[in-house]
């Protein structure tokens, strides 16, 4: 997702996700297990779990439930899980990445490849897409928060790497070892922000119209669907027109 209708891509994402919340918690939660896991199951001492936490309350999931997770943890749940990225195309040639948290390698292999067989794409090697993409943290805050030069200040400040200001909101960009400093300098000086997390940066992207997105999102929204996909990330790009037309049908 990228380029100027990259803020009507994201909204079309949160809107997804607030109709299947459950799913969504689910996959946060297993995220903070497996990052307390790994670590140290305090989040001021673990900088994973801290960021896993702070996306999680960024998704408005109760702190029950992020304490249960992280009792987990403690408690020896959550050991056999291993993370696997898939790689492959989508219809259209788009890139496709899928990051997986899996206690059945075999199975979500086999689940991944089904899913992108049946719609349209095609499951390739590690590396097949991935040099199309730059590992990078991403930080979004509310249009709210102050004007686009405003944010621009505080992001350099905090040693951040690029800003994308819109109508909706704004993105920071930094290198993925620095998301932590940089997020905890931005908090201090904007406030909580809407969601701090590791992403996959598209360097090069394809241009879908509505059929080709349409198409795209069938196979991203059941690769989505299965418990063991925690983030699909493509590097489509659509026109404004495009995804209105998307959105209303």
């Amino acid at each position: 997702m990228a380029g100027h209708s990259k803020w009507a891509n994201i909204q079309h994402r949160k809107g997804r996700q607030d109709k299947l919340r459950a799913k969504l918690f689910s996959k946060l939660s297993k995220e903070i297990t497996i990052a307390a896991k790994m670590g140290d199951p305090d989040p001021d001492k673990n900088p994973r779990l801290r960021l896993a936490v702070k996306e999680a309350r960024g998704q408005s999931m109760p702190k029950d439930n992020i304490e249960r997770a992280i009792k987990k943890a403690v408690g020896g749940e959550g050991e056999d899980y291993e993370e696997i990225r898939y790689e492959g195309y989508g219809p259209n040639g788009v890139a496709v990445i899928v990051e997986a948290m899996t206690d059945n390698r075999n199975r979500t292999a086999s689940n991944v490849r089904s899913t992108f067989t049946k719609n349209g794409g095609n499951l390739g090697e590690t590396g097949s897409v991935g040099f199309m993409f730059e590992r990078k943290g991403e930080i979004i805050y509310p249009a709210s928060v102050g004007d686009a030069d405003t944010v621009m200040m505080a992001a350099i400040e905090a040693g951040a790497e690029d800003v994308e200001s819109s109508e909706e909101g704004h993105v920071v960009y930094c290198a993925d070892t620095d998301l932590g400093e940089v997020s905890s300098a931005l908090e201090a000086a904007l406030g909580e922000s809407e969601s701090t997390k590791l992403i996959w940066k598209p360097t090069t992207t394809t241009e879908l119209d509505l059929e080709g997105l349409q198409g795209l999102m069938k196979l991203v929204d059941a690769l989505e669907d299965d418990d063991d996909v925690q983030r699909v990330t493509t590097n489509f790009e659509a026109s404004d027109a495009v995804m209105e037309q998307f959105d209303a049908a």
